[in-house]
């Protein structure tokens, strides 16, 4: 039988293989797991997307600022059209910006606060000792478990 867990990179991970070698479970191999290092993407891929939109208040803004340069564009010297543009591409790159430094923060504060697994620990023991070896990875807060008998 073959059990799988996965664990922080922790004591409570030195304390479980120090517990089930005393048990006499000897076939025991943890793996190290390597963290994404890949930058965040700006823009979607028609194959890959994250979720995360930058346009949205961007061409919110646009849209209000626009209407708010043009209207002021009838008294303004270079008429309604050229500050309804002008409105238009400042309130995009307001939005997109505050999107931006949103995301930036909302990113870094999810992957500080997340929890992933770094080690994945597997055990080869006998049908027997199954429920044993179980028992102590759930005591030492193992994140998942897994048997394959």
């Amino acid at each position: 039988m073959q059990i799988y867990a996965t664990f922080d990179h922790s004591a409570y991970l030195e304390m479980v293989i120090t517990k089930l070698e005393q048990q006499g479970i000897e076939d025991i191999f943890a793996v190290p797991l390597d963290k994404q290092k890949e930058d965040i993407k700006l823009f979607d891929t028609i194959h890959k997307s994250d979720g995360i939109s930058l346009f949205n208040k961007g061409m919110f803004l646009a849209v209000i600022f626009s209407v708010i340069g043009a209207s002021r564009g009838f008294v303004l010297e270079w008429g309604p059209i050229y500050w309804g543009l002008i409105g238009a591409g400042g309130g995009f790159l307001l939005g997109f910006i505050t999107d931006l430094i949103l995301m930036k923060l909302h990113h870094k504060k999810k992957v500080l606060k997340g929890k992933s697994s770094e080690v994945i620990l597997i055990i080869d023991c006998h049908t027997k000792d199954g429920e044993l070896v179980e028992k102590i990875l759930w005591e030492h807060l193992a994140m998942g478990v897994a048997k394959i008998v």
